[in-house]
Order: C-alpha cells, then sequence, then structure tokens
C-alpha cells in the first residue's frame, strides 16, 4: 500500500464505525454512527440506507485527509444480504427479528447436527440460516436464479466495489451454513439451493475490486482505491491478538467484550481439537478464522446483558472514572452476598435455560454497578471453562478497561495469566493486517491484577444459586 491511507470499515450490531490509518498502522480519524432498526414486511431490517448516507460524508471528510488506498469492511454476524441485479432485492434482516414458532419449528428438522457444522441451535434469528428459511418461505422469489447471497461484511465490499463475493469466517460464525471441517457448504445449505446462490468465496485478505465511479465521484476518491473481501468482526480481533507471536506460537484465548462476549480459543499452531466435545447446548460453537480453521469459542450477550440490568440508568462499569470507587463497591458487594444469576437473555450463552435475579440487590448504585461487573466476570469464567481455557487470556474490547471485570476475571482462572489489550481498536488492527500482514501490536498487552477479595467463594454461592445447572 506504500505511503497511502486505508479505511477500516467495522458495522457492529449497536453502533457503524470507520477509521483511517496511515501505512506504521496509526489512526489517523474516526468517525461513528449509531444503528437504527427499520421496520420491513415480515422481519426487522438493518438500516442500510442509513449507514450508506453516513459512510459516504464519512469517505468524503476521509479523502480530504489524504490519499486512500485501500477500504476494508468489517461486520457483525448473523446477517446476510440478498442480491440481484439491481443491489438489494430485499432488506436485510435484523438477527432480533422474532422468528414464529412454528417456522423455528419447521427449521429444526432441517437444519444438519450441530456436530457437522459446528452451530447451535441459538434465540431469535442468530442462526443465519433460520433467517434464509423465513425469507424463504415469505418471499420465495428471492431465491430464483439470478439472485446472490453475501454475508454482511461483503455486502459493503459489493457496495463500494460493485463486486460479490463470500469469505469463510463470515459464513462460519453459528450460521448452520458451513462445514467447517469439510471447508465446504452444509448439507442444508446445498439441499435448500442456498449454496448455489452463494457469491464465489474469496480470503478476507484478496482485493476484490477498486472502487466504483458511484462512489468515486460521491466521495471524491481516486480511482485506484483497492476494496477488499473483509473479515467477520470477532474474527478480526483474533487475527489482531495473533499479531502478538507468543499467542501465535503457543496459543491462547481471546475475550473480545461488546455486544457480545465472544471466547475464542487460538490453539497452537500444531493443535487440534474435537468439534463433537463442544456442548453445544450451553452457548459454544466452532467458529472459522480468515484461514478457514474451526475455533473453539463460547458467547453470550454480556454487553447486552447489562444494558438490560442496567434498566435505562447511568451504571457503567467501564466509566474510567468511577474504577477506584467500583474496586472498593466490589468488597462490599462480596461481604453482604450481592450478586446476579444469569441470564437476561433467555436462549443464550452458558446458561441459556436460565432466568436472571438478583440476590441482595443493592440501593447504592456503585455496588449495583460492581455487582453487575463481577455478574459477567462469572459468566465468563464458566463460558472459558467450556472451551478449555487455560494458559493465557487477552481481553479486549470495550469492556478492557473494566477494572473489576478484568481483575475479577484474574482471580476466577487462577493460574491463567490475564491480559488486556487496546480497548477500541483491536477489530481495526485485525482487519489492518490482512493488507499489511507484519504490522505488530503498538502497545504490550498489560497483565492484569487479581482482585485480593474472597471471590472464589462468592463463585461457589453464586453456583449454589443456579438451581439444577451443571456448571462444570
Amino acid at each position: 500500500m506504500g505511503d497511502r491511507l486505508a479505511v477500516v470499515l467495522d458495522i457492529g450490531k449497536t453502533v457503524a464505525k470507520a477509521s483511517l490509518w496511515d501505512a506504521e498502522g496509526s489512526m489517523i480519524a474516526h468517525e461513528s454512527r449509531a444503528n437504527e432498526i427499520i421496520a420491513a414486511d415480515h422481519y426487522r431490517a438493518l438500516d442500510t440506507d442509513g449507514i450508506d448516507r453516513w459512510l459516504g460524508e464519512t469517505l468524503r471528510g476521509f479523502a480530504a485527509m489524504g490519499r486512500i488506498g485501500a477500504i476494508v469492511p468489517v461486520a457483525h454476524g448473523a446477517a446476510a444480504a440478498i442480491l440481484d441485479k439491481d443491489g438489494l432485492a430485499a432488506p436485510v434482516m435484523d438477527y432480533e427479528t422474532e422468528i414464529p414458532s412454528d417456522v423455528r419449528a419447521a427449521y429444526l428438522g432441517e437444519r444438519d447436527p450441530d456436530r457437522e457444522t459446528g452451530s447451535p441451535i441459538m434465540d431469535l434469528g442468530l442462526n443465519l440460516g433460520l433467517q434464509l428459511f423465513y425469507q424463504q418461505g415469505n418471499m420465495p422469489d428471492l431465491f430464483e436464479v439470478g439472485s446472490t447471497i453475501v454475508p454482511w461484511a461483503q455486502y459493503w465490499a459489493y457496495r463500494l466495489s460493485g463486486i460479490a463475493v463470500c469469505e469463510v469466517s463470515s459464513f462460519g460464525a453459528h450460521t448452520d451454513l458451513w462445514n467447517p471441517v469439510q471447508r465446504c457448504p452444509s448439507r442444508m445449505a446445498v439441499r435448500r439451493g442456498w449454496a448455489s446462490r452463494f457469491a464465489p468465496f474469496r480470503k478476507a485478505s484478496d482485493r476484490v475490486g477498486r472502487i466504483s465511479p458511484e462512489w468515486m465521484a460521491r466521495c471524491g476518491l481516486p480511482a485506484d482505491v483497492e476494496i477488499y473481501a473483509g473479515i467477520h468482526d470477532s474474527n478480526a480481533a483474533l487475527h489482531a491478538a495473533r499479531a502478538n507471536p507468543e499467542i501465535a506460537v503457543k496459543g491462547a484465548t481471546i475475550l473480545s467484550t461488546g455486544t457480545w462476549f465472544v471466547a475464542m480459543r487460538s490453539l497452537a499452531i500444531d493443535n487440534r481439537f474435537n468439534i463433537e466435545k463442544l456442548p453445544f447446548e450451553r452457548g459454544c460453537l466452532a467458529n472459522v478464522d480468515p484461514n478457514g480453521r474451526p475455533v473453539p469459542t463460547a458467547l453470550f450477550m454480556g454487553g447486552r446483558e447489562l444494558d438490560l440490568l442496567n434498566a435505562g440508568g447511568n451504571h457503567r462499569i467501564d466509566a474510567s472514572a468511577d474504577q477506584l470507587a467500583l474496586l472498593e463497591a466490589a468488597q462490599r458487594c462480596l461481604s453482604g452476598g450481592m450478586m446476579v444469576l444469569p441470564t437476561q437473555t433467555q436462549g443464550i450463552g452458558p446458561f441459556a435455560g436460565h432466568q436472571g435475579r438478583w440476590i441482595n440487590r443493592p440501593s447504592d448504585a456503585a455496588q449495583e454497578t460492581a455487582a453487575m461487573a463481577l455478574y459477567v466476570a462469572l459468566v465468563a469464567d464458566a463460558a472459558l471453562d467450556l472451551i478449555g481455557s487455560e494458559n493465557m487470556l487477552v481481553v479486549d474490547g470495550r469492556f478492557a478497561n473494566a477494572s473489576v471485570f478484568t481483575r475479577a476475571l484474574a482471580t476466577l482462572r487462577g493460574t491463567t495469566e490475564v491480559y488486556t489489550s487496546s480497548a477500541e481498536h483491536d477489530i481495526s488492527l485485525g482487519a489492518l493486517r490482512l493488507i499489511q500482514p507484519e504490522l505488530r501490536q503498538k502497545r504490550k498487552l498489560d497483565r492484569v491484577a487479581p482482585l485480593d477479595a474472597p471471590l472464589l467463594d462468592y463463585r461457589s454461592r453464586w453456583r449454589q444459586g443456579l438451581e439444577g445447572c451443571s456448571c462444570g
């Protein structure tokens, strides 16, 4: 790429972000937009038009700052665009659409076994195959000859270049559409006729084409801007972590935190694992990295759970100015047995079948916030056990700066070395490494000190409150 600049477009579930980077991996500019949900026939839909308008304005601003040479899209999973010759054939479904129970029941009879796809059955529309099944039932013409299916990240590569491609890390994220061992579309995807509609597969690091004339004119971009295939966001965080040579060689677990908490065990170079041993019923799956290798993964909606517990208040476990006060409040929570039991997002995560509730809920705001931080640490601890995490844990994303959460996790994980990485930009680094594999983390990982508190007793009482749960 030489001295030219690169743009990372990161379309998350709740926020769309775009950042401008120089060739040394230093960020020059950053813009963001809160995402909206729109109403479509039969389902909730993602606001592609709103993101499109915002992106045009953002790229025009970036173009004035220097000569852009590349754009790399990143996006959340469980979303796909269905294209026809004119572009979008239908609005892109939001995975929080409530799928009718009869449709879900019919789909359960269609999907392949978890051990083949590495995908558990999930709540709402979190299995992309269920979304396609629902859309096909309501709008069968969508899947006629001439239609093309692309994942959400690759929709933006298509939108910018006019070239449709698929990419394996996006299709391997609990979709029911991919066989990670055989490295091919699932049997269901073939039976239903969807696989024949998938755009050609390209590597995440492949250049799919150059910027389209439309976007050149809209944004003042040069004609030789290269558009890359792009990558699933959790896998971008994993790819960033592997910039650390120790992780690449020895293996580690990366816990990416945001709306979703996603724990991905990056195996040592010569390691393998057996997909069939994953406890799929407890929020585990086999993710797929940009090289097509299966990755043992556990997830839960930690950020969403915190929002629900907050209930419109201003209790942020990651607020920088509050960290010392929250550490002190955590001690009082432990001594007073104040705790949250899972789960606020039923049907998702290690305790999918449980209804969340408070025990000894505090009236003090700081203690309530600290108890929330302890709660997500306990759930994360259980999730890490399920995928055999040990040796080294790296926490990145929004909640890497939440001291009660990270320090509690360091205590709970015993002999595991726990580190934090960049709180905000690891996904962008992972995307940039698709262009420049030689890029490395600009700062060292920070070792997390355990919380000096009787947290193991607290965990025992917390688990006792989970009546009928096998906590391992």
